[in-house]
């Protein structure tokens, strides 16, 4: 991996993933850099998606699997990032797998803007989410991998039902898809056209609010998987799981209402966070604490008795 690899990476790091930039910043160099080069190449295959390419659908598979067999070192990468990444894929031992389940979700985007069911969500954020985060386990390569992947796929799709509640607004108005399962708006009331008019009705507010506890659950299956990790990269780890359940913060704040606004952290906001979990990871040392003094997410047996709890959703006069 050279410099201009490395550059190129970070760049697109810092550009496109500002939240995650912050804990990234804080690993240590040998795991720091290959990190820029997999944030790169995620980002260069979704890009080929979502991206402002005038692309048809049969170029744009065209160009995934090109990346695919780039990644994979079968053929010669047209984008450094990606050849930087086809090394780092063997000199830390990421599975072939993992990259097919990515690149496969990355080419599910092309046909796919809705999901029945939470389970057919699932097998899109098995290789959208969970597979980054067994590929970000593999370069951290802990002692008991087998134990600590699974906590690492679990925070991935933490961080990525954060992402789709974060974006519902952006995604429907820009690309015309919905990440919140069909069965949820189903179940309170709420159609696709509503989503489109940016109507905020209160069973949207509602279905925010399932889908939000549905985050939480996974926030907590991966903080607990934490302690795993080598010992210099648990509190970037750890970090990046607070700067991520902050939005929740502002979620309950807007009182579920991501249409009118979306929630975003402002860099004192993030700066504070930062802060706080530093301050209590030097008192305590252990993820699951500092995770539940630092971030709005509740323990689950609070979360569970709110379960039913709508009182503090808006209702209709």
């Amino acid at each position: 991996m050279n410099e201009s690899q490395l550059d190129r990476g970070k760049a697109i790091h810092k550009e496109t993933g500002q939240t995650f930039y912050y804990a990234t910043r804080l690993l240590p160099a040998r795991i720091r850099s290959p990190t820029y080069v997999l944030y790169g190449f995620f980002r260069i295959a979704d890009e080929v998606v979502d991206g402002d390419q005038e692309l048809t659908p049969d170029q744009q598979r065209e160009q995934l699997e090109e990346i695919r067999q780039a990644a994979l070192g079968n053929e010669p990468a047209d984008e450094p990032v990606v050849d930087a990444f086809a090394e780092i894929r063997e000199e830390h031992g990421i599975p072939d797998e993992e990259v097919d389940e990515f690149i496969d979700a990355m080419l599910a985007d092309i046909d796919t803007d809705r999901y029945e069911t939470y389970e057919d969500l699932e097998g899109y954020m098995r290789g959208s989410a969970a597979a980054v985060g067994h590929m970000m386990c593999a370069l951290m390569d802990p002692e008991d991998r087998a134990a600590a992947s699974p906590h690492a796929g679990a925070l991935g799709e933490a961080f990525q039902l954060t992402n789709f509640i974060r974006d519902v607004r952006e995604d429907i108005r820009d690309l015309d898809r919905v990440y919140l399962p069909m069965e949820t708006l189903d179940e309170y009331d709420v159609t696709v056209q509503q989503l489109r008019d940016e109507e905020c009705t209160p069973g949207f507010r509602r279905a925010v609010q399932s889908e939000l506890r549905r985050a939480e659950q996974l926030y907590r299956e991966g903080v607990a998987g934490i302690e795993y990790l080598p010992e210099d990269c648990q509190f970037a780890v750890l970090l990046a799981a607070t700067l991520y359940a902050e939005h929740h913060r502002l979620v309950r704040r807007q009182e579920f209402d991501v249409i009118s606004t979306r929630p975003s952290l402002s860099t004192p906001r993030k700066m504070l966070v930062v802060a706080r979990t530093w301050w209590n990871w030097r008192r305590f040392k252990d993820p699951v604490t500092v995770f539940r003094r630092v971030s709005p997410v509740p323990r689950a047996d609070a979360a569970d008795s709110d379960s039913d709890d709508h009182s503090h959703v808006p209702h209709p006069e």
